[in-house]
Formats: C-alpha cells, structure tokens, sequence
C-alpha cells in the first residue's frame, strides 16, 4: 500500500459520512495586467481531477488548511477527503494527500514536517509553445519563430534562464514551438461574463488549442505547454496545471495560458511557468493584499527593477531561495538551519547566484514547533547582487530576509526594517548591509551583516546591538 493511503487512512478515521475521491490536483494563478489602471486583484483556484471524469472545484483556503503544504502537491495525484454535508449542503475539504510515488522529492526545510514531501523538478523539463488565434481575431503578434527563439539558451532567453536560477538542475533542451492554430469559435465563447466580471473558460481553451495542434505536435514528450492566444482573456494571465489525456498519456501537465501582454516579455512568461512548476506567489511584509510588491521574486514583481532587452522586453529576475529548494535545486552543504537559542556563529554567505559556491548560500532560522505543524513561522536568508543578464537592475547588493509560514499559504515575504514598510520591497528598509542587523518581530532571531566579501557577505546569526525602531523587523545601529 502506498505511504500517501495510509496517511489518508489515519486522517479519515475522524471523518464520519465523509467521501473521498481521487484525481489530479490543478492549481491555478491568474495574474493581471501590470499597465491596468486599477490593477486586477490576483485569482487563485483549486480543484481536482477525476479519475473518472469531471473537476470539484475547492475552496482554496480549505485546500490549503487540508493539505498543508498544498502547493507541493500541484499536478500530482492526490486523495481529497470531504466531511459531512453542511446546513448549505456543500462538503468541506478536511484532508488532501499524495497518492504517487514521485521519483524525486525534497523534505520541507522545517523539521518536523515529514507528512508530505514537495516533488522535486530536475534534469529535462521540455515546454511546447502552442499559438492559437480565436476564429474573430486575425492577428498574429508575433511570428512562430519568436516563441521558438525565448526558449534559446543564450543570455536573455528562457533556456539559459531556466539552467541559471536552478543551478544547472532543470533545462528545457528539446522545447519548440507551433501555430498559429485557428480555434472553432470567437473570443465571447471562451470569456464570458461572472458576476459581473470577465471569466476564462481555461478548461475548453487547453482542449480547443491543444486539439487544433494535435497533428502537428506530439504531446507525450513534454512536461509543459505555453499557450498563446491572439487576443485578451479576462485581464490576466494564467499559470498552473491541466489534468487531460494527450496523444496517448493521461497527466497533469504544466499549463500557461497567455495574452499579448504576457508573451510579449520573458519576465510574466516565466512567472507563469513558474506556477506551472508549482510555485505560489512571494510577496512583501506592507500587510496589504498586493502580492505583486516584492522586486526580488519574478514570482511576484517581474516588472519593477527588471532588465529590459529589446526583443524579449522584462526579463526575469531570480527566485528566492524557498522555492528553488523546493523544486530540490539548492544542494544540502549550500544550506544552514538555526534553531532557536543556537551558540553566536559567524559564516560566509555567497551571492545566491552562483552556480559554482562552495559555502552557505541559504540560511534556515526554525522557530519553535507549535501544536499545529502548519502554524509556525520561519526565515530564510539569502545575499544578492546586481550582476547578470537578469539581476543586474536589483535595488541593490544586500543581504534580503524573507518570513515564511504561518496560514498555511508557504508563500515566502521579504522583510522590511522601515516603520512602516514600503509599498514596493526595492527600498532600503528591505536591503540589510554591512553594519546593520535584524530582529526578527517575534524577537527570536538576530543576524547581523558583518562585512561584504568578493562573493557575498560575512553574517553572524546571534549577533546583538543597541536596537533602535519600532516592532518587527528592525536594524541595529
């Protein structure tokens, strides 16, 4: 019996009248238009596959209470559980576990927390490109060799991008790209209206674009399909899984579907993709509902302090160091773990960008174990720099906090010393330097940035100083 059936097993002996069902878990992100002159709020969706047919759509916050770490189960097969119909007759998520044997797999970097093991992306990730042209809508933006170029594996492109942020761990060798492909019906079939709001049927547009290339594309081999369409969809772009049979393999593939605005730059390309690998948004520490704020993640801002190129326009930055050890990229002697009340230690941290670093490049601090696993909060530290044909217009080279944990969400928020934060994470609040420390705002935690070295900085986690500033994360003079 599979270890994600027994788990199920244990968890449903509390669950009276419950159902349990099983298929492939989609998570969805939709991501609107920067330019907008009122910004469209993000969307998230989750629901399951069935094996036999058809998708329950799941409340996203019971998602995430009921698998924990629900993201690391994205495009897996999995077993939701349901308790008791409600007075209002819907069922409520009580547990969601793996039911696969992924090949590879990362541990969560909090001890403790052995329920689930986030499914690790190495070696070759090949994506196609499909361009697909609504029946009302003749133009085609951009020729197909444009979306087979942005997979290249030259300075700028998705290729290199890819091989760089993941040290070498993923590539996209074999990518292509095909098109542009005529969809049987108009734009208004596809986007309708939603309570008074555009909705995309994202659904029947993986099956019309994928059909419509189906001659010309074989399916089995790859990992991910970019979609392209030809005209707007509701506002947003959209990254994340399909579960669907193509050419013979029944999956969940890693699925972009894009309008103009996003293919037309590498940065919300990649950031979709992103999501197509199962990473969730990052954000800031402001406390607002904008996770769009945090300039060091393309997996929130892709735009801010983002190198342009003129055929590729933004391209994309690196992504915090949380989420490339969850797709099992950072090696084990690169990372270090601090418990609370742990002996003064000084160490080099290098610059996250290095491929070749033989030193400390990410720093855990564990805050205590609570009753609830999922409740607690941690940090991660990381050093960057402005180098590179994607961070070389980073607010600064520095030393960047990021708090993670805490309502089940494991979306990482880079840490701001000023009262109060920033709206948009590139100010100096959110860069600490030689000479300056943090405090953690539970108090559990000081490090301190000791010097700056050729390859990143000396920082010393224990480090204590005259405390100047207001709650939260503050700076030692």
């Amino acid at each position: 019996m599979r270890i994600g059936t027994l788990v199920l097993g244990c968890l449903l002996a509390g669950i009276a009248h419950g159902q349990v069902v099983q298929g492939g878990l989609e998570l969805r992100w939709g991501d609107a238009a920067p330019e907008a002159a009122a910004r469209l709020a993000p969307r998230f969706e989750a629901a399951v596959a069935l094996d036999g047919g058809g998708r329950i759509a799941l409340d996203p916050d019971q998602a995430r209470r009921g698998a924990g770490d629900l993201y690391a189960l994205a495009n897996r097969r999995v077993a939701v559980a349901f308790g008791p119909a409600k007075s209002g007759g819907r069922r409520a998520v009580e547990a969601i576990v793996a039911v696969d044997e992924p090949a590879h797999g990362t541990p969560h970097i909090r001890s403790g927390q052995a329920d689930g093991v986030a499914k690790a992306t190495l070696g070759a990730t090949r994506w196609i490109t499909v361009a697909c042209r609504f029946s009302d809508i003749a133009q085609e933006q951009k020729p197909v060799d444009f979306f087979r170029g942005q997979y290249g594996e030259q300075a700028g492109q998705l290729g290199h991008y890819w091989r760089e942020v993941s040290y070498d761990r993923i590539n996209l060798a074999g990518s292509d790209a095909a098109g542009w492909y005529a969809l049987p019906h108009p734009r208004s079939h596809y986007v309708t209206s939603e309570d008074g709001k555009d909705k995309a049927d994202l659904n029947a547009l993986f099956d019309d674009c994928t059909t419509a290339a189906d001659a010309d594309v074989d399916f089995s081999g790859v990992v991910g399909i970019n979609m392209m369409f030809n005209g707007d969809l509701d506002g947003y772009a959209w990254g994340g899984g399909r579960c669907a049979t193509l050419d013979g393999a029944n999956r969940c593939w890693s699925s972009t579907w894009n309008p103009p605005w996003s293919f037309n730059n590498l940065a919300p390309l990649a950031h979709e993709m992103g999501h197509g690998y199962g990473l969730p948004h990052s954000d800031n520490s402001d406390g607002d509902d904008d996770t769009y704020d945090n300039p060091w993640d393309v997996m929130s801002d892709g735009w801010s302090n983002a190198v342009a190129d003129p055929t590729y326009g933004s391209l994309p930055k690196h992504i915090n160091m949380l989420q490339r050890d969850r797709l099992g990229w950072v090696a084990a002697a690169r990372k270090r773990s601090f418990e609370v009340g742990a002996a003064r230690t000084r160490l080099q941290l290098d610059y996250a960008d290095r491929p070749d670093s033989s030193a400390t490049q990410m720093i855990v601090l564990q805050s205590p174990a609570t009753p609830d696993p999922y409740s607690g909060t941690f940090y991660v530290v990381e050093a960057r720099r402005r180098a590179g044909a994607y961070e070389s217009a980073l607010a600064g080279d520095a030393v960047i906090i990021h708090r993670v944990g805490s309502g089940y969400r494991y979306e990482a928020e880079s840490q701001d010393a000023d009262r109060p934060p920033a709206d948009v994470a590139n100010n100096e609040g959110s860069m600490f330097r030689p000479g300056e420390a943090w405090i953690s705002p539970d108090g559990l935690f000081t490090l301190y940035v000791e010097a700056a070295t050729a390859n990143g900085f000396t920082v010393v986690v224990g480090q204590r100083g005259r405390v100047t500033g207001g709650e939260g994360a503050r700076r030692l003079k």
